[in-house]
């Protein structure tokens, strides 16, 4: 038999039973769906992840306070059991090579008055180099300098979202707002940055010197020239772990740590979190991939069962269409077009329901939609597969019959 006629009667066979074929495919259907969706959810996961981290900054090496050393201080106030000072700030800076911002920090959670307008944000004491370890920008007026700084001026730098809440659409630079009850003058507002992966608002968020903030706004949680939190930003991704390791040697040194005891301060390498972050989302979506392509098995024996059921059903046709001249390879061939053309158009529907799903669970949960280029191709040929594998068989046993002994057959 010619090719097309061959194609022209496994399509026939297909048409003639749509609710048999469309619960032939159904399986396969679940299965590519099932496999789209959550390996762009891995995805999406991973993308949340990216930009959680990377919205701290790059090449940056965050030292913070070892609060288990301390006996627990953690639970109390902020400023308690802090071993982070000033002079690790002046040492860091003059000591350390390959650094182009160390960036103290001191913070807290304060409420803003002006113009009649409150608003409660997240207050830090910084000084000018902040801008520069997190990567942020003045979007109007200006940042304060090192001599506001060392003076502890007054004065403060909004992140947009402040701005609008107390000022909506005006230009917020030289006007007063009130921390706690402490007035200060506003010189500048951040470039917005907007939410991060995991939903923190970036621009909720204003900056004020480290003197000023440390002795007027947060002193009672802190103690003498303590800061919470130490950014340093390396020249190079090539150097952080080098300049995370500098770091660590230079304050055991200052804080006299005798070997073999434990630091009194932990440092976080920035790309090192990223890439762990990265390695254990990528694991968690090749396992949700992996259980879901089990569907796809399981509609593969599906297929293979309802081949068996239509061989069985059609034993007479195809008894018939051998006395007549069709050879075994016809029969076999027949059948096996019919398999993957079901399993073929399973796919096909199952990757639009996946793309569909996953742009759907993307917006009800805020979620990155993430579908992979390769989700299209990837899913069509393992259809194809499936389609091939699981009706060898039945295409098998179809053209093994005798025609004699299938002519017989009621």
């Amino acid at each position: 038999m010619k090719p097309w006629e061959l194609v022209r009667f496994a399509l026939g066979a297909i048409v003639a039973h749509p609710l048999r074929s469309g619960l032939t495919s159904l399986g396969v259907v679940i299965g590519v769906a099932a496999v789209v969706m959550m390996t762009s959810i891995g995805l999406g996961a991973q993308q949340r992840v990216t930009s959680a981290i990377a919205g701290l900054g790059s090449n940056l090496v965050i030292v913070t306070p070892n609060f288990q050393r301390q006996g627990g201080f953690a639970s109390g106030g902020a400023g308690q059991g802090l071993s982070l000072k000033d002079s690790d700030v002046e040492a860091i800076e003059k000591q350390v090579e390959d650094v182009i911002a160390v960036a103290p920090v001191v913070r807290g959670q304060v409420q803003l008055a002006a113009d009649g307008a409150n608003w409660n944000s997240r207050i830090e004491g910084v000084t000018e180099q902040y801008l520069t370890a997190r990567d942020l920008t003045i979007a109007s007026g200006r940042m304060f300098d090192d001599r506001e700084a060392r003076q502890g001026r007054k004065v403060l730098v909004v992140g947009a979202t402040v701005a609008r809440e107390l000022w909506g659409d005006a230009d917020p630079v030289g006007r007063r707002v009130r921390v706690r009850s402490v007035p200060f003058e506003v010189v500048g507002v951040l470039a917005s940055k907007g939410q991060t992966g995991v939903g923190q608002d970036q621009d909720d968020i204003v900056l004020g010197p480290l003197a000023a903030v440390r002795s007027r706004v947060v002193g009672r949680r802190l103690r003498g020239d303590s800061v919470q939190t130490i950014y340093v930003k390396s020249s190079s991704e090539e150097s952080l772990d080098r300049v995370q390791e500098d770091v660590a040697n230079l304050l055991r040194e200052t804080h006299r740590i005798r070997p073999g005891e434990e630091d009194d301060f932990q440092t976080q390498n920035m790309a090192s979190i990223l890439e762990a972050s990265q390695a254990a989302v990528a694991t968690f979506t090749v396992l949700l991939a992996a259980v879901a392509a089990v569907s796809l098995v399981v509609g593969g024996v599906g297929i293979m069962n309802i081949m068996l059921v239509a061989v069985t059903e059609r034993t007479r046709e195809i008894g018939l269409r051998m006395a007549l001249g069709a050879r075994r390879s016809d029969v076999l061939t027949q059948f096996a077009i019919e398999s993957v053309t079901l399993s073929l158009a399973g796919g096909l529907i199952g990757l639009a329901v996946g793309v569909v799903g996953a742009i759907g669970i993307a917006k009800l949960g805020s979620w990155p939609a993430a579908v992979p280029a390769w989700a299209g191709p990837v899913s069509l040929v393992f259809s194809m597969l499936v389609g091939l594998v699981f009706g060898a068989y039945p295409s098998w046993r179809a053209a093994r019959l005798d025609p004699i002994e299938a002519l017989r057959r009621e």
